[in-house]
């Protein structure tokens, strides 16, 4: 399943790299949402894709519930427009995934594009306010990730999950409509019992933030009010009390990285791009909040699915923690 939206040329190298899937039988489904490139007949004319057209940019969420919801595969995988795929990539995960009945999401090795030696996810980690991260995000690729093992979740760029699974506990939850939405899904699977298992065979390479730009502020936005969305809806109440905290610790953090010019903070330079970026953080969280009493409701409604207790499922954040000094 690929999702999206004007970009013509890169879903066209995606789809040349599922075209060259070798040792598994699978359909490919695109949803467009409301381009206006010729995106949508490229990948109908040249690649024989199953194309769903929305007439809007309905979000990476709702478009791929779309495609969770038409695919006939005992799994679903996800790629990204902006990414591609090793031949191998296919196969692997449905390898992996299929190993045992408890295991609902495979994770790929997600290199980056301009630079194929980096890393740019091999799973997931998450910092304790919310705040979540490629595991090993920005790396060498030395073979630090080379074993296969159980991961917190993959990454949606190029992920596989059990389409039974999905069937149980709901697709991507479109509240969210872009970024932090694979960690929803994932950590509520989690809490709902399913485990997930990370390949180094199963390798796509990634644009990364093409999709709107690292430097873009209605990004920063968005992942700034669904990581605060993220523990309302699914941390236990011990971590979320303290979410606050966490927080203020990882902005003093990042605020002297961005005084050294590192950083995430690096792609809004100067202080009206420092005062751009402290709007947008502050515009997420805003929305956030608005947003409660909705996110709270569908919190009850993950309590009954619950498979891993609240302290089970801190001990899991905890043990998948991302270091301070790598998420600022």
């Amino acid at each position: 399943m690929v999702v999206n939206w004007n970009r013509k040329e890169l879903l066209r190298a995606c789809l040349d790299s599922l075209r060259g899937q070798t040792g598994v039988s699978f359909e490919t489904i695109v949803v467009d949402n409301g381009s206006v490139d010729g995106s949508a007949d490229m990948a109908e004319r040249e690649f024989g894709a199953r194309v769903i057209r929305n007439r809007e940019n309905r979000g990476f969420c709702a478009a791929n519930n779309q495609a969770i919801a038409v695919a006939r595969g005992e799994f679903v995988a996800l790629l990204n427009n902006d990414a591609e795929a090793r031949p191998e990539w296919l196969a692997a995960l449905e390898r992996v995934c299929s190993s045992a009945p408890d295991v609902g999401m495979a994770a790929s090795k997600v290199l980056v594009w301009e630079d194929p030696r980096r890393i740019d996810k091999a799973g997931h980690l998450i910092f304790p306010d919310g705040q979540n991260r490629g595991r090993g995000t920005g790396e060498m690729d030395c073979g630090q990730f080379d074993a296969e093992e159980e991961v917190l979740w993959p990454d949606g760029s190029a992920a596989m999950y059990r389409k039974e699974m999905l069937d149980r506990i709901g697709g991507f939850d479109e509240d969210f409509f872009a970024y932090g939405d694979d960690a929803e899904l994932g950590l509520r699977a989690r809490i709902a019992g399913w485990r997930c298992l990370y390949t180094p065979r199963a390798v796509a390479l990634h644009h990364r933030g093409a999709t709107m730009g690292k430097d873009s502020a209605p990004r920063l936005e968005l992942i700034e009010r669904n990581r605060v969305l993220l523990a309302v809806k699914l941390f236990p109440w011990s971590l979320l009390w303290l979410n606050p905290v966490f927080f203020t610790v990882r902005a003093i953090a990042t605020a002297v990285k961005a005084g050294r010019g590192a950083g995430d903070t690096a792609h809004f330079p100067g202080a009206a791009g420092k005062w751009r970026m402290t709007r947008a953080i502050l515009r997420g969280q805003w929305r956030a909040l608005r947003m409660a009493p909705v996110i709270l409701r569908k919190r009850r409604a993950v309590s009954r699915m619950r498979k891993l207790s609240p302290r089970q499922l801190r001990r899991l954040l905890l043990a998948h923690r991302l270091r301070l000094k790598d998420v600022a």
